[in-house]
């Protein structure tokens, strides 16, 4: 009799799997897909690394820094972070390995630190030794600090050159984005070693931040590197609404607060101007705001049909967007995984050929996107 009901158990287990794997399997326009869990029960993950060896990074905003390796997420984080702080949108970051890496076992960290003038935005460099990252030194400082416990950006990229591209929210305080002597509200192009890089746009202006590569964000969250022209494309949030892709040119002003396409949360205009001379346009923008979150280009060869097709997450939508771009132009836009039900923190593409999404929650997920068997 005893033997029944762990029959029934079974089969109900075996029922409940087949469902979640039912669920997991997405069709769009042009191809159909499936996400695979890899890990779980991650603490808000912000960003996401692929290592030579086939192990991967990833941060946890509340100051932590996995381990994925064979498929599973290694209990024990990785020991010698620098130190952070967590309060509100601010914690551990990006993180982003040498161009080098191999040689080096150099990588790059971007976090929120407090001390008694207040709250910023730093970046690290550091050596991962095992479990463990030596030499850790502060290469880059977001200055003046401020109470706020928002817009912190964070997001780095590296461009051909083996600059570092970093990006810094105006920290809620919108005016800061239009002052060239404030590193807040701009893109920062730094050297490895955290000088600013040659031939940035303000080196030789009296009074700007010489480190500024563009100015006038509001919070950028997510920035690449086409594939083709090696440009750097970030998006940034909007208040409510405009939300934007942009590509990076030395110099840029991207208009923020002048210029939005947004409105304050109150419901109160910010701007009567969508445009000004001297201000640059988004390549794109979203009106309802989406909080558009991590970006990545499609280059790999399991989907061939999304191949140069720009992918962005979204965290107030829950879902994740394919941007097909043409001539400078939005050509198609659709929207994936609208029923997961789940904010998509980071986009990533895999040296194995498939996309990798990070969800934000106090058990976020680390999902691959594999094509239907």
């Amino acid at each position: 009799m005893r033997a029944i009901p762990n029959v029934l158990f079974a089969s109900l287990l075996i029922l409940a799997t087949m469902a979640v794997r039912a669920d997991m399997q997405f069709s769009s326009e042009k191809a159909d897909f499936r996400l695979e869990t890899v890990a779980d029960n991650l603490a808000h993950p912000w960003s996401l690394a692929f290592l030579p060896n086939g192990d991967k990074l990833v941060t946890e905003r509340e100051g932590r820094l996995r381990l994925i390796r064979d498929g599973s997420l290694l209990e024990a984080p990785i020991e010698g972070l620098p130190e952070l702080v967590v309060s509100g949108q601010g914690g551990l970051l990006d993180v982003l390995l040498h161009p080098q890496f191999e040689r080096n076992n150099t990588l790059f960290l971007s976090y929120a630190h407090r001390t008694r003038e207040g709250m910023t935005t730093r970046v690290a460099r550091a050596t991962l030794d095992g479990n463990r990252l030596n030499d850790v030194e502060v290469i880059f400082e977001a200055l003046p600090r401020s109470g706020t416990s928002r817009h912190f950006a964070g997001r780095m990229e590296f461009d051909r050159d083996g600059n570092l591209y970093v990006s810094v929210g105006d920290r809620g305080d919108m005016d800061r984005a239009q002052d060239l002597s404030d590193d807040a509200g701009g893109v920062h192009r730094i050297t490895t070693n955290g000088a600013p890089a040659p031939g940035n746009p303000f080196l030789d202006k009296a009074g700007a931040q010489d480190t500024l590569f563009t100015y006038g964000n509001r919070n950028i969250q997510g920035m690449t590197i086409h594939p083709q022209t090696g440009t750097i494309w970030t998006h940034e949030h909007g208040p409510r609404g405009g939300d934007e892709i942009n590509i990076l040119k030395a110099g840029t002003n991207f208009g923020w607060p002048e210029i939005t396409y947004g409105i304050d949360y109150s419901g109160l205009p910010i701007t009567d101007d969508t445009a000004r001379p001297g201000m640059a346009q988004p390549l794109h923008y979203w009106d309802p705001s989406i909080a558009p979150s991590g970006m990545a280009f499609y280059t790999g060869d399991l989907f061939p049909q999304w191949r140069g097709d720009l992918f962005v997450g979204a965290l107030k939508m829950r879902k994740l967007v394919r941007l097909s771009i043409r001539d400078g132009q939005v050509v198609e836009e659709e929207d994936l995984l609208t029923d997961l039900g789940e904010r998509i923190r980071d986009v990533r593409m895999g040296p194995d050929g498939a996309l990798w999404l990070l969800t934000d929650s106090p058990r976020g997920k680390v999902y691959r996107m594999l094509p239907v068997q």
